[in-house]
């Protein structure tokens, strides 16, 4: 008896009914395995099981935990979306401080793989006079103690889920810089569209901060590549670069070349060069 026979551990409910079951609580925004297994009523492995078929059939993505739907897009606060894929992003970020210039100024995003960037520059001892402009409050305490960098902090609102600015003040700050090189967060990516974003005005911030740069770098982990309807997309100028880890999708490569996109797998830029 194979599992789209077998019942699950209580015999209520059938593999397809249990499926159904399981997308109708991620819409509701149960993401984490364990407690899908809790509201389901059967084990975690039974859960893992359902979940590795849903991302097959494309109905989900897989996240740190769990999954969402692709159907639905919620935004993490960013004391948790620091506690997930940190290897990866340490791994993003000290591919993406190769590309950072010795002098001049930079933008660096608010968010977590912005942050471990933030962290590798604040250590770093080859960038001596750089400006760095950023509109994270974390970005901006990574940096805070870096003499040997010129940091600059944007003006805005504080949105409280991010800890980005954003508003007005934001948009007045950007209008009068300009930037060597971008390197943008991002909720989720598409080659096709850009970045995805939760609002208007994180759109509006990204998409200036990338028309006053030279050169605009996204940094994303392979969690944010799912195919997430999120409420808001950046639009990006041609020939912008993703740093990605390994554990992208083998298929991102074809991808990047028809959308004139440079792509970078950060571990195998780290592990040629060890």
């Amino acid at each position: 008896m194979d599992d789209e026979t077998a019942g699950d551990e209580t015999g209520r409910h059938g593999p397809r009914e249990r499926r159904a079951a399981l997308l109708g609580l991620m819409r509701e925004g149960v993401t984490q395995v364990h407690d899908l297994a809790s509201r389901v009523g059967v084990s975690a492995s039974t859960v893992r099981r359902d979940l590795t078929r849903l991302t097959a059939a494309g109905e989900v993505a897989r996240t740190y935990g769990g999954a969402i739907h692709t159907d639905v897009f919620q935004e993490r606060p960013i004391g948790e979306s620091s506690q997930i894929a940190q290897r990866a992003k340490a791994d993003i970020a000290r591919t993406a401080l190769e590309l950072v210039p010795s002098s001049g100024q930079v933008f660096v995003d608010a968010g977590s793989t912005c942050g471990a960037l933030a962290r590798c520059l604040s250590a770093s001892v080859a960038h001596t006079g750089l400006s760095v402009v950023t509109r994270g409050l974390e970005t901006a305490s990574a940096l805070a103690d870096a003499d040997q960098l010129v940091v600059h902090v944007l003006g805005g609102r504080i949105r409280p889920l991010s800890h980005g600015l954003v508003g007005p003040l934001t948009d007045l700050a950007l209008d009068r810089l300009a930037f060597d090189v971008a390197f943008l967060g991002a909720d989720a990516v598409a080659f096709g569209r850009g970045i995805g974003e939760p609002t208007l005005e994180e759109t509006t911030v990204k998409e200036r901060v990338a028309a006053r740069a030279r050169r605009v770098v996204v940094l994303a982990d392979a969690t944010k590549l799912a195919e997430v309807a999120t409420p808001a997309w950046t639009h990006l100028p041609s020939g912008w670069s993703l740093i990605t880890d390994a554990a992208a999708p083998a298929c991102l490569e074809t991808e990047a070349v028809l959308a004139g996109v440079e792509l970078v797998r950060a571990s195998e830029a780290i592990s040629s060069r060890l």
